[in-house]
């Protein structure tokens, strides 16, 4: 099941993302998007924090849109209805995730 550790994998069009690790209850992924590229909305029983690395990004999270630049994080509660937009060229998000994604593991 751990096969998928770092290696690049296609997400949505225009996001690349790599699983940097997954022990315990803990999971870091990387996340890398083109300009307009989207994730998708969706939701997961799973906490999720995100720390954007560059570039800058709009979250939606149950509706409301909070701005994320460079050097700031959110939290997603679990549950919650959230998806993202990249609005700059090459931009990357660090993801953390409690419990670890067993789908994203698997997929």
């Amino acid at each position: 099941m751990m096969s998928k550790i770092g290696i690049w994998e296609d997400a949505e069009p225009g996001v690349k993302r790599c699983i940097l690790n997954a022990e315990g209850s803990l999971m870091m992924m990387e996340v890398h998007f083109k300009e307009g590229a989207q994730g998708y909305e969706h939701s997961h029983p799973h906490e999720q924090m995100s720390y954007c690395l560059r570039g800058s990004f709009d979250f939606v999270i149950e509706g409301q849109v909070h701005r994320l630049s460079a050097g700031q994080s959110i939290a997603i509660p679990s549950h919650a209805k959230h998806g993202v937009t990249a609005l700059e060229e090459d931009s990357a998000l660090l993801d953390a995730f409690t419990p670890i994604r067993e789908d994203l593991l698997r997929s």
